[in-house]
């Protein structure tokens, strides 16, 4: 039997690496690796001085989504929903205000690839294999699926993966734009570990309000989105005086 902890963290100055280590199930998700995942997530959350969180997968896939075996095991759905209340991980992955980049390789399948949509960037192989499998299994996925990924792709294509459970390639994800790129296996950590070191020399504080402003102002009107902007420059010109 294995003890090795679902989750490990590194840390090299401004940037922290979270590998997700359940190789034997293919990263799955279980209920220790989502714990372990909050608390690295509030690391990265509360020490401004981690401008970069890389986020990948242990042995060969990225990550399968939940493990089906834990499904249905909590003592009631009432439980259950309050023990995601408490511990909302992926609302928690939402609000980062470092940059996140998920460098995926296999499989990132159901909440794999949900968290991958968590990140600010995908770095993939061109391999690598996207998909919702979720309505197939009856179920809704739960990582918020249906919100990113018409973000990302738009509603037609995420139509297809969410209600027909098309799979995408590292390639064809980096074509329409799932991906940033797509790079041979062989390439994956270097390109990632280069595109982390660029992101972490960009000023903290600069590097915070852009990620804001795009990640609030997309779901704001126009002069909303503009407003927010210059309260963003105003305040790092104040900082700068």
């Amino acid at each position: 039997m294995s003890f090795a902890p679902p989750v490990l963290l590194e840390r090299e100055g401004p940037i922290l690496t979270l590998t997700l280590n359940r190789p034997e199930v293919l990263n799955a998700y279980d209920r220790a690796m989502r714990d372990h995942v909050f608390e690295a997530l509030g690391l990265a959350s509360d020490d401004a001085s981690i401008r970069v969180l890389v986020v990948r997968g242990a042995g060969r896939a990225f990550s399968s989504g939940g493990d089906l075996s834990e499904f249905g095991t909590a003592p009631s759905p009432t439980r259950a929903r309050e023990v995601r209340q408490m511990r909302d991980v992926w609302g928690r992955w939402s609000r980062l205000p470092c940059v996140s980049i998920a460098a995926v390789h296999g499989i990132a399948a159901g909440g794999g690839l949900e968290m991958a949509l968590l990140c600010d960037q995908i770095i993939c192989t061109t391999d690598a294999r996207f998909g919702l499998p979720e309505t197939g299994l009856a179920l809704i996925p739960g990582v918020g699926g249906t919100q990113t990924l018409p973000r990302a792709i738009g509603l037609g294509r995420a139509a297809a993966m969410l209600l027909a459970g098309e799979w995408l390639t590292g390639t064809e994800a980096a074509r329409v734009g799932l991906a940033l790129r797509a790079v041979a296996p062989r390439r994956l950590g270097g390109v990632v570990a280069g595109l982390a070191r660029r992101l972490a020399a960009v000023d903290e504080g600069l590097l915070r309000g852009v990620k804001d402003c795009m990640r609030r102002g997309r779901d704001l009107p126009l002069a909303a989105g503009l407003a927010l902007e210059r309260r963003w420059a105003s305040a790092l010109r104040a900082r700068d005086r």
